[in-house]
């Protein structure tokens, strides 16, 4: 774990989901926020001890770029009690038009967050492309209406999900996009991010980097 910049840290675990086969490496990103009131937990796996302990002072929640990334956040909320910030998961609709399944197949949409979104296991808020999840963190869409991309302006921060990515080869947008959406839309939906003033990025999948390696990324 380190701190990337005043309140702000990143680490990186192994996926216990992760087999050779994957295009991503095993190891993915979180990282969490400290305002003196609020403690963010984003994309959260394996939360060191050192941030846990931060809680009991601080209003705590766990941020997730995108319903797949639940990750540790059910034991979180079981050990915390923290509320669920979430894009909403594929419906059966969404799943037939990304991956060319039938219907059939598709009954009942994606199982993501289903013990949260259930009820009476923890408080979820969906958020979607445009809102404000809370105060100081807008919503900008990615490569899907449910993959998005955080600006956090207290501390000049973008946090991605699977949109912008570095699997070794340096921030890019994700080369794996479905049919019917390409590079130049995904860049052209995050190039207002290049308007504020970005200080670190912070995808969850890689490391830090910086205003000039997200630059390089939007570029056509």
């Amino acid at each position: 774990m380190r701190e990337v910049a005043a309140g702000v840290w990143h680490w990186q675990a192994p996926h216990p989901d992760w087999t050779p086969g994957e295009r991503w490496p095993q190891k993915v990103s979180s990282c969490a926020m400290d305002d003196g009131a609020r403690l963010l937990l984003f994309d959260p796996l394996s939360v060191p001890d050192e941030i846990l302990g931060l809680a009991a002072d601080r209003e705590p929640a766990v941020v997730l770029t995108a319903p797949w990334h639940e990750r540790d956040t059910q034991s979180l909320v079981e050990q915390l009690g923290v509320p669920v910030f979430v894009p909403p998961p594929d419906t059966a609709d969404d799943l037939v038009g990304k991956y060319g399944i039938t219907p059939e197949q598709a009954a009942g949409g994606s199982p993501d967050l289903a013990w949260l979104l259930a009820g009476g296991s923890g408080e979820a808020h969906l958020y979607a492309a445009g809102d404000r999840p809370m105060s100081g963190i807008e919503a900008s869409a990615g490569r899907e209406h449910n993959d998005l991309v955080l600006w956090i302006d207290r501390v000049g921060a973008v946090i991605s999900g699977d949109t912008l990515v570095d699997f070794g080869h340096g921030l890019q947008i994700n080369d794996w996009l479905r049919g019917g959406v390409t590079r130049e839309e995904v860049v052209e939906r995050l190039r207002p991010l290049l308007a504020l003033p970005v200080e670190v990025v912070l995808p969850a999948h890689g490391a830090p980097t910086d205003r000039t390696a997200l630059e390089r990324a939007l570029s056509l």
